[in-house]
């Protein structure tokens, strides 16, 4: 697919129509209170996996209404001190499949916590995690599972559990609190966004070709999935389009960009039909953080950066983390 969106000067300075809701900020801190009125319980039971460079735990807390929620947590083997953490959201369909496809992060020398996402984990990776909660009506897939209603709506689960997510990653003795990062691609780069606005003292977030973002623009320029799914409901419920669009609102990236405190790593790719361009620097543009990045990459679709974006944030990350334990705000931007 060559390039289709607006051209990259305009995208640089690109802005979101999406209308943010009058209530949101309390709208999710009811919720997180709400979630937080249940213990964490977070559980960490170490896993045999034949792997002799990282120890690895089968993690369970309690995530959006005290639902049980996995994780992996993956630790470089043989150190005993405490790590900087960093936290990973999957991408939509998958779940947080096994721990021997998750062994960057240990290598560099962080603990790694990767979240499965609840009722997914059968389109590429496998999941562990249920989603009990039913919906109305919903177009195959989780976009519009509850999307008349933003209390019901799918993703106030998810990024509850995302939340809940970081704090049991920061719950393990090996763990530094002081110095967690978040980071996800696709789905997990717009779950990234969220958290990185609702977890005010994250030392760095990167969401790359994020997801869940600009969804006014998102859901009428590509007619790919997972956004086509809400055009496909939209076609059988004709009536619910501005219903549907309020609630969105509340999950909007953008939005939460414009909350965002930690310095931020984004990416987009100039042929990204899923999640087109113009989308993810919306978000980028309305990021409010101290400091931030955008790698662009031109010619490629939504794979994005893929192994090059990894060498980067590590680079990157590497010297967030330094930073801040020097306690200095300095940010190189990658290169």
């Amino acid at each position: 697919m060559a390039q289709f969106d607006v051209p990259l000067d305009e995208l640089r300075t690109w802005r979101s129509r999406s209308v943010e809701p009058s209530d949101f900020d309390r709208f999710w801190a009811q919720t997180l209170t709400q979630a937080r009125t249940h213990e964490l319980d977070a559980r960490f039971h170490p896993v045999d996996t034949g792997l002799m460079t990282v120890d690895v735990y089968d993690t369970t807390f309690a995530g959006f209404g005290g639902h049980p929620v996995k994780g992996w947590l993956v630790l470089p083997a043989g150190t005993s001190e405490t790590l900087p953490v960093v936290v990973e959201f999957v991408g939509y369909g998958g779940g947080r499949g096994l721990p021997h496809t998750h062994l960057l992060w240990a290598s560099a020398g962080f603990a790694h916590f990767v979240m499965d996402t609840r009722g997914q984990g059968s389109g590429w990776a496998a999941g562990s995690t249920a989603d009990p909660v039913g919906s109305a009506p919903a177009y195959p897939g989780f976009m519009t599972r509850g999307i008349e209603d933003p209390y019901a709506y799918y993703y106030r689960r998810v990024f509850t559990d995302a939340v809940r997510a970081v704090e049991a990653a920061r719950s393990h003795p090996r763990t530094d609190a002081t110095r967690t990062a978040a980071v996800g691609v696709s789905q997990g780069g717009g779950i990234t966004l969220a958290v990185g606005a609702l977890v005010p003292d994250l030392v760095a977030i990167a969401p790359d070709v994020p997801f869940l973002c600009d969804f006014p623009r998102a859901t009428t320029i590509t007619d790919r999935a997972p956004y086509r799914e809400v055009g496909h409901y939209l076609n059988t419920h004709r009536g619910s389009v501005e219903r549907v669009r309020s609630t969105l609102a509340y999950f909007d990236g953008v939005h939460f960009a414009a909350r965002g405190r930690a310095p931020a790593l984004f990416s987009a790719a100039l042929e990204d039909l899923t999640c087109p361009p113009s989308t993810v620097f919306a978000a980028f543009n309305a990021y409010a953080g101290p400091h931030k990045a955008i790698e662009v990459y031109d010619f490629n679709g939504h794979e994005g950066g893929g192994p090059h974006q990894q060498a980067v944030q590590l680079r990157w990350l590497a010297g967030r983390v330094a930073a801040d334990s020097r306690g200095s705000p300095g940010y190189d931007r990658p290169t």
